[in-house]
């Protein structure tokens, strides 16, 4: 049993010693390649400064994503080195002394990874505020830019409004001040077809005939009649779509400054979370620096 141990441990150890060689100098480098990253993310960013906003935060994101898949692939490393120390130590006399290296040397690489990892998150978030940010600005600015455009067209529809409510109180006060002169035209005119009735009896003209010519004035003057209606229940239903119209418009407008009041609201919570989430990362770091120098000062 010994023997195959023997046998198998410094097997292990050799396919796995070129991984942890090669995996080596990637870990030492970390901190330069992220570095290196940073100085390729600001040198695009720079040049993209020439050219559009939107250029350039997507260079600056792809440079968060390739600092990231570098910390991952860090952790990764240091997991795997962590592990073929562990099988390498049950192979030496001091396994315990052995396995307590190996596990604070993990710790101390899995602290680092942690430090730049807060980093990257912060840089991270610092980013999205400040897109947010500048989002908000343009909605804002294109929001004033549009202000008087729309200040405008709300004072020329209310004042077409006012003149039309205007021009349909004139029309009223002028159909009321020629309602005596109407009047009098329909008694002159009653009165010239009972002078012209008169005047066909004398000229002979038979009863049943003048109820037939009386039946078709009748007519007439029931459609007159029946259009005069008609025209002033279509004058009213449009009176009234102008009334809703306008309070449409105006609860359109109280709807979007309820919106706006929102999405402010919005913001500022997720502004307090996101700080608050900080500063919880930060107490958890230190509690965990603390925690590693409690465990180094008992070992």
């Amino acid at each position: 049993m010994a023997a195959a141990l023997a046998v198998s441990v410094p097997a292990v150890a050799q396919s796995t010693t070129p991984a942890g060689s090669s995996a080596a100098p990637v870990a030492a480098s970390g901190t330069p390649a992220v570095k290196a990253v940073e100085g390729n993310a600001g040198t695009t960013a720079g040049g993209a400064g020439n050219g559009s906003d939107a250029d350039s935060t997507a260079a600056l994101h792809r440079s968060f994503d390739e600092r990231q898949k570098v910390l991952d692939q860090r952790s990764e490393e240091n997991n795997y080195r962590y592990a073929v120390a562990e099988h390498d130590c049950y192979s030496t006399f001091f396994v315990n002394h052995c396995l307590g290296k190996a596990r604070d040397s993990m710790r101390s690489v899995q602290a680092d990874i942690r430090k730049e990892q807060l980093a990257l998150d912060g840089e991270q978030r610092a980013q999205r505020a400040r897109e947010r940010d500048e989002q908000a600005a343009l909605k804002r600015a294109q929001d004033e830019a549009s202000a008087p455009q729309r200040a405008a067209d709300d004072a020329r529809n209310a004042q077409a409004y006012e003149d039309k409510q205007r021009q349909h109180q004139l029309d009223q006060a002028q159909r009321a001040a020629e309602a005596p002169q109407r009047s009098a035209n329909a008694q002159a005119y009653q009165d010239k077809q009972r002078q012209h009735a008169l005047d066909q009896a004398q000229r002979g003209i038979s009863p049943s005939q003048a109820a037939a010519n009386q039946q078709t004035y009748d007519q007439k003057q029931a459609d007159f009649q029946r259009k005069l209606s008609e025209a002033q229940a279509q004058g009213a239903q449009k009176a009234q779509e102008r009334v809703q119209k306008q309070q449409s418009f105006e609860k359109k407008q109280a709807d979007a400054a309820q919106h706006k009041a929102d999405v402010e609201a919005r913001q500022k919570q997720a502004a307090e979370k996101a700080e608050q989430k900080r500063q919880q990362q930060v107490q958890e770091q230190q509690q965990l620096e603390q925690q590693q120098k409690q465990q180094q000062q008992q070992q």
